[in-house]
């Protein structure tokens, strides 16, 4: 499946609170003009539809319902900001807002914030896939360093032979060394093909 461009907009869905009339009037307007099918919507209200971007106004915040601030699918958030005081500021922080725009809002800039935020959002997505990669590693890793100790302390071997007999029997036998470890912790021993 090929993931669509951050800076192709066309066919999205956006789900939009904002108080401000003539505000939301304008986010319509451009959301219209770059093709995507922009939804009014209050955050007293379920979803309607799975969005692809949330536009959240700072007004509307805190949201009254818990369910309201995971967006379905964890679509990125671009956050309406009309002060920046602390307290403001932190319930926007709540929402992890991919993006921002100031308000009174004006057609300019809105195209940037959505690029920013389908960007950001997909990078985002990205470093979780490879952080559960590397904590997956380590989890092996951990099982490795076990079986070697094994292998040390069964056949009398250093740290650097025992390692290098587990992975010539992982090579014989067409596995991982994490596979053929993981083997060796639950066997306790070497299989006898790698003897």
């Amino acid at each position: 499946m090929i993931k669509p461009s951050s800076f192709s907009l066309r066919g999205r869905k956006a789900l939009f609170a904002i108080k401000d009339e003539r505000d939301a009037t304008i986010v319509r307007r451009q959301l219209e003009r770059l093709g995507i099918d922009g939804i009014a919507w209050t955050p007293d209200e379920p979803f309607k539809i799975a969005p692809d971007v949330a536009l959240i106004d700072d007004e509307f915040l805190p949201l009254a319902s818990a369910a309201n601030c995971v967006f379905p699918g964890r679509c990125p958030v671009i956050a309406l900001l009309g002060t920046e005081t602390p307290s403001r500021l932190k319930l926007v922080f709540e929402l992890d807002p991919a993006s921002f725009l100031v308000k009174p809002l004006r057609s300019a800039g809105i195209y940037a914030a959505l690029v920013m935020a389908f960007e950001r959002s997909e990078r985002t997505g990205e470093l979780k896939q490879q952080i559960v990669k590397l904590e997956q590693r380590l989890r092996s890793r951990r099982i490795v360093l076990a079986a070697v100790l094994q292998v040390m302390h069964s056949q009398a071997l250093a740290e650097p032979a025992a390692f290098a007999l587990i992975r010539k029997a992982a090579m014989e036998q067409r596995k991982t060394i994490e596979e053929l470890s993981a083997e060796i912790t639950a066997k306790g021993s070497l299989p006898r093909a790698a003897g």
